[in-house]
């Protein structure tokens, strides 16, 4: 069975990085990115109509994706695009923490 200590701290690990994907508003936002298919980005008031939301809240969001390592930003001049990270480091651990619920989840099963 694995290691039930190591799967919490899998969880602790993970936890901003679920709490940045769970909200619908910056799963708009990641799925706009998406869309994009490059790494130009979009600004801000791109943002504002697909999200039905103020720039203030736009840029809070984004805020909480650049923290999460979802999302990076690139500056020209006075214009900021925002763009979907590759730093997959959270999207690796979340897939360990994963397979290691998934893991367990199997043993019990043939226990059963």
């Amino acid at each position: 069975m694995a290691d039930l200590h190591q799967i919490q701290t899998e969880f602790t690990n993970v936890s901003s990085f679920l709490t940045a994907l769970g909200d619908q508003k910056r799963q708009a936002i990641i799925i706009s990115l998406l869309k994009t298919n490059s790494c130009e980005g979009l600004q801000v008031p791109e943002l504002t109509s697909v999200t039905g939301l103020s720039r203030p809240a736009v840029s809070h969001h984004l805020k909480i994706l650049k923290d999460a390592h979802l999302m990076a930003v690139r500056s020209e001049g006075t214009k900021n695009f925002y763009y979907l990270s590759h730093d997959i480091k959270e999207i690796d651990e979340l897939k360990t923490l994963l397979d290691h619920v998934t893991a367990i989840i199997h043993q019990t099963e043939t226990k059963s």
